[in-house]
């Protein structure tokens, strides 16, 4: 049977989560105008994040002399007041960074720990930092069942013991003292001002909260910060205004990470916990530490680096795929073909059986992370592929695991005039958290908790089935799936920077924007939005983006798989660094109707 891939109406067909594909994306628009599959052009750097805004706040500060990490912190911040649904003050998450120049070990407040988590790359050095949320000193593996030993989902997810101990502010200060050019008050002055002053609220927005109102409406403080005085969310056009936000950040402003984690903002969240059965205590709140953390290394192609997240974040699962993949020259297969994609939905489903079993926080287990991404283990891995037909999850499930001796977040991308790179991802897990806020502070809650293995066997609400390793205990980081990620060139120079939201499909979502790119050799445009499919072992399917033909998906059902439509997958905001002389390339992904901010015109 002969495939067709019909290059615009795939590409088209890539449907925002919550509304219609922007008209610049519509199959129709594409096919007259193929120029729109180009990422922007700068000589200043470039700021992709999920929201116009917060990118143009990031441009800004590129502008006003910033580097990439101050950019990005900026960004952050500004996605705190513009973009509720994952609202990152309650949150938490991951950075990836390359800066050129030195080490900024001998910076105060960085020292030996910067000295021993830096990467040194070309004329530049690499470092991860790792602000996850972690489990309050009174949570046990228990929390969440009922008195007949099921999960409580509900408890799992919408009340305050779902609340891990926010690390973003922790996080996004640590990166900002240690690697930033502008005080962390000059960082935050724009996210500041949007929250006093007030934004108009744009059409996405609107629908969002709307969306969400049923949720926040069960929380007398979220009902009187989204839902006002009317009980209804700001509409489309109006000016939103969040003093409460604004207080908290001028704190943040002016005492760094003590001015979230003592005082008042501190006492507000731990008098909500005490009144609402929640867990967090100010010893959970003054004892949390961001960590900077050695990025994960693999080798592609020619020698290409890929930084990624080390556990609990999903690196070990992205380079596993990768290096399972890159010997079975997938170029010559064709892009999205039948032969492509049963190939990644196999090692997809080894690769999350991995990680289902041994991934954890490596605080407290341990996890045998050089084994899993090593060029050995993938070869065996490969040698399991069956190249004509789909191995159900039950037959794997059923062989032993061993190794040889030995849905909501967002994600931004930077790069800056030098080159510098930096691709972070934060969340508070479902869209708006579990629609708690905390009082007088203007910020949601996050629901982490249920990212840890509440009971073996039990799916959590992305359907992924953890083992013990991930249980429940006090201190620990939940397992993660974000993978922000960079792409340096085999010179060591700085290349790619990318990431997505989207729960267990972040790390599908990065292996195909990096395969498209590198492997495929498509654009960078192109390379985001191009259909997108995912699978992860349990439950025992593929899903696909729009987009796929026909004759792919009758091809792959023939193999066994069984397939399921999704509308979005992700949300990959990605730059490109082209060199002194050419400048910089963005993307922000159409699904979710992002915007990549210039830092300046192109000459």
């Amino acid at each position: 049977m002969r495939e067709r891939r019909p290059w615009a109406v795939a590409l088209a067909a890539c449907l925002a989560l919550d509304g219609a594909v922007p008209l610049a994306w519509r199959a129709d628009v594409l096919q007259e105008q193929p120029q729109l599959y180009q990422p922007v052009r700068s000589s200043g750097g470039i700021v992709a994040s999920q929201d116009g805004l917060a990118s143009a706040v990031g441009a800004q500060v590129l502008r006003q002399g910033g580097n990439a990490v101050d950019a990005a912190v900026a960004t952050s911040f500004a996605l705190a007041v513009t973009h509720p649904q994952a609202g990152n003050l309650g949150g938490g998450g991951f950075l990836v960074l390359w800066l050129p120049g030195p080490s900024r070990a001998g910076r105060p407040g960085c020292g030996a720990e910067a000295a021993a988590a830096e990467q040194r790359l070309g004329r530049g050095v690499a470092v991860a930092v790792n602000f996850r949320e972690s489990a309050p000193r009174r949570a046990s593996s228990g929390l969440f069942l009922d008195a007949r030993g099921g999960v409580d989902r509900e408890l799992a997810t919408r009340s305050l013991r779902s609340t891990a101990v926010p690390g973003t502010v922790a996080g996004l200060g640590l990166v900002q003292r240690c690697y930033g050019r502008l005080s962390l008050a000059q960082v935050l002055a724009p996210a500041i001002a949007l929250a006093d002053q007030g934004l108009v609220v744009g059409p996405d927005l609107a629908a969002s909260l709307a969306l969400a109102r049923p949720l926040l409406d069960r929380d007398p403080t979220s009902r009187s910060l989204f839902l006002g005085g009317t009980g209804r969310p700001p509409a489309a056009g109006s000016r939103w205004r969040q003093p409460q936000l604004a207080r908290t950040l001028r704190g943040i402003a002016a005492a760094g990470e003590a001015g979230f984690y003592q005082g008042p903002v501190a006492d507000q969240l731990v008098r909500l916990m005490r009144q609402g059965s929640g867990l967090i205590e100010h010893r959970d709140l003054s004892s949390y530490r961001a960590r900077l953390v050695k990025p994960l290394l693999g080798q592609l192609r020619g020698g290409h680096a890929v930084l990624t997240m080390p556990p609990p974040g999903g690196g070990v699962t992205l380079l596993q795929l990768l290096h399972i993949l890159e010997p079975m020259q997938l170029e010559r297969l064709g892009l999205n073909g039948a032969a492509t994609i049963h190939r990644m939905a196999e090692a997809m489903n080894l690769a999350y059986r991995d990680r289902n079993h041994w991934l954890a926080d490596p605080d407290q287990i341990t996890v045998p992370t050089a084994t899993l991404i090593s060029q050995a283990h993938a070869a065996e891995q490969r040698a399991r592929l069956q190249l004509d037909r789909h191995r159900p999850a039950a037959e794997l499930a059923s062989q032993p695991l061993l190794l040889p001796d030995n849905p909501n977040t967002t994600h931004l991308s930077v790069v800056d005039r030098q080159g510098g790179l930096v691709a972070t991802t934060t969340t508070l897990n479902f869209a708006y958290g579990n629609g708690i806020s905390v009082p007088g502070a203007g910020f949601l809650l996050n629901n982490q908790m249920d990212d840890f293995t509440a009971k073996p066997g039990s799916p959590n609400a992305y359907g992924l089935v953890q083992g013990e390793a991930n249980a429940i205990a006090p201190g620990r980081r939940p397992l993660s799936s974000m993978t922000p990620t960079l792409v340096m060139r085999p010179s060591g120079e700085p290349w790619l920077a990318t990431g997505s939201p989207g729960g267990s499909r972040i790390i599908t979502t990065v292996l195909q924007v990096i395969l498209n790119r590198l492997v495929h050799g498509l654009n960078l445009a192109t390379a985001v939005a191009t259909p997108r499919i995912h699978s992860q072992l349990w439950p025992d399917q593929v899903s696909l983006e729009p987009g796929i033909s026909p004759d792919t998906q009758q091809l792959l059902g023939s193999m066994g798989h069984r397939l399921v439509a999704v509308p979005a997958m992700g949300s990959a905001n990605s730059v490109e660094w082209l060199g002194d002389a050419q400048g910089s390339l963005g993307v922000a992904d159409p699904r979710k109707g992002g915007a990549a901010a210039v830092a300046e015109s192109p000459p």
